[in-house]
């Protein structure tokens, strides 16, 4: 398994960044590699970022010493997967759990054994986790995309029409800290998060995907008033500290998947940014 460390930054700092700059600090280009697991540990609310695509050979969620600090992953985290790919199976402690497309599971802290494998090795599963340090133990929980909570936002007439399913929120799922969902925006829609915000209290991470080769989301970053772009291309992530917008616009429509750590779980709690007062 690859760990990747990053730390986390000062937003006076980030003004002075260049491109190469922000994207080493903010993006993750390589989130999936065939047969690996691969992480990247963000000191930016000590989020796990990976995924993972088996191959012949199931794979397991390992920790790394170095990064973590614990005998067994999920000693002091909890974790949310949701699969991108073709059908697979995530293995914990002895059950076996079976995800198609969009399906995601929680698996929460304490257990020891989780294993990844795909329906079909010749066309495998692409597994996209998140994960946050948590204090209790809650149970695992499979959450099909048809039993997400769905919300209907938007309009074409503002390029935004999208729904949102909550998979792993206040309402649902029960977790320590970790709030996860994805966004599908409807065809001829771009724009995602759009009036932006910002939620102190919470970071969050998006994974773009369902792009065509050649399309690009402009991810908005930044203060309100020192607004900054990243080119995100399929299958890519995003981490997204607290004092950071993050909304963005496409060449095409796309899906995204976030998740957040923090203080609460009230999906709501955010400070709304004004039109007028973006720079």
């Amino acid at each position: 398994m690859y760990v990747e460390i990053r730390f986390a930054s000062h937003p006076q700092d980030v003004k002075q960044y260049d491109t190469d700059r922000l994207r080493k600090q903010f993006m993750i280009e390589t989130v999936f590699v065939p047969g690996e697991i691969r992480h990247v540990y963000s000191h930016v609310e000590r989020f796990v970022i990976g995924g993972a695509v088996p191959l012949q050979e199931p794979l397991r969620l390992e920790t790394d010493k170095s990064a973590i600090g614990v005998d067994y992953f999920l000693q002091r985290r909890e974790i949310g997967i949701i699969n991108v790919g073709p059908a697979g199976y995530v293995t914990v402690d002895g059950t076996e759990y079976e995800l198609g497309t969009k399906d995601g599971l929680y698996v929460g802290m304490g257990n020891k054994d989780v294993t990844f494998r795909s329906a079909d090795p010749s066309n495998p599963a692409r597994f996209y986790m998140l994960s946050t340090t948590a204090h209790t133990s809650y149970p695992t929980a499979k959450v099909g995309i048809e039993q997400a909570e769905p919300v209907h936002l938007g309009s074409l007439a503002q390029s935004n029409e999208r729904t949102i399913y909550k998979y792993f929120h206040a309402q649902g799922v029960q977790t320590c800290q970790l709030v996860m969902g994805m966004t599908l925006l409807k065809p001829n829609n771009m724009w995602n998060t759009m009036p932006s915000h910002t939620h102190n209290r919470r970071a969050e991470v998006y994974f773009y995907f369902d792009m065509p080769d050649d399309g690009v989301v402009f991810h908005l970053m930044g203060e309100p008033t020192e607004t900054r772009h990243l080119v995100v291309r399929n299958e890519q992530a995003i981490i997204s500290p607290t004092w950071s917008i993050h909304s963005g616009v496409g060449t095409s429509n796309y899906t995204f998947i976030w998740g957040m750590g923090g203080e609460n779980l009230d999906y709501t709690d955010m400070d709304p940014v004004p039109m007028k007062e973006l720079k």
